[in-house]
């Protein structure tokens, strides 16, 4: 398994001492920066690309919570747990889908424990898999018009598996290995797809339904969604795989 790559955000320096000398503790992970503020710590997730963000929840120029926010619209895939002093943030931070939150001061056991949680989902997540709710294919025809800066292109709407934000930007993946990006967002997209074919599991995801392979779970309140026909995959959160079960009993 290559090394996991980690960023640290927190404006205290010491705290930030504390959290590197841990992680240099752990196999498999690797520290790749750290940031004093929200601001940088945005910057460097868009440079360098980590797997893991550690968030204070009060930072200077930006918090936790708003750059939790614009690091899913770079990456959802990124794990961010929050560690900060206040557990009154702890609603806000699950509702951007933090793996954890840690609350301040905590033992060095228990930051320890979190990132090899994160290991194993990571590593469940590229391989060991549960299974879907058991489907009926929906059928799906027509065609849909998607815009983008070099003019439109049209996609037949049974090859689409995945819409998902990447870089700030809608992307769309088909079953015939192609990638778009629109100038549409994600609730556009929404919009204009059948809702019997096309599920809304994420704020940063929408999945063709027909295409679902397997689910596993990933993080506190959130699950993996892998699609046959794609390496690419999605997150789901609780309630939307409650709702999506209901959908198939």
């Amino acid at each position: 398994m290559k090394d996991l790559r980690v960023l640290i955000a927190d404006d205290d320096m010491g705290m930030r001492t504390i959290m590197r000398k841990i992680v240099e503790r752990v196999e498999d992970f690797v520290l790749v920066a750290e940031a004093g503020d929200g601001r940088t710590a945005i910057e460097l997730v868009e440079k360098l690309k980590p797997d893991v963000v550690f968030l204070d929840v009060e930072m200077p120029e930006v918090t936790g919570v708003e750059c939790a926010r614009a690091i899913q619209d770079l990456d959802p895939n990124i794990v961010i747990i929050f560690a900060t002093a206040h557990d009154s943030y702890m609603g806000e931070a699950f509702e951007v889908y933090a793996f954890d939150y840690l609350i301040k001061p905590f033992k060095v056991e228990r930051v320890i424990q979190t990132l090899e949680r994160v290991r194993e989902r990571l590593l469940a997540r590229a391989g060991r898999n549960a299974a879907a709710p058991v489907m009926t294919p929906r059928v799906v025809s027509g065609r849909m018009m998607l815009r983008h800066r070099d003019g439109v292109t049209f996609v037949d709407l049974q090859d689409i598996l995945l819409i998902q934000r990447e870089e700030r930007s809608t992307v769309l993946y088909t079953s015939e290995n192609e990638r778009y990006v629109t100038s549409d967002t994600l609730s556009e997209m929404e919009e204009r797809l059948p809702a019997d074919v096309f599920f809304r599991c994420h704020k940063s995801y929408i999945i063709n339904l027909n295409h679902i392979k397997d689910i596993s779970p990933y993080g506190r309140w959130t699950y993996v969604v892998r699609l046959e026909g794609t390496q690419h995959d999605a997150l789901i959160t609780h309630e939307k795989y409650e709702e999506l079960e209901k959908l198939f009993r």
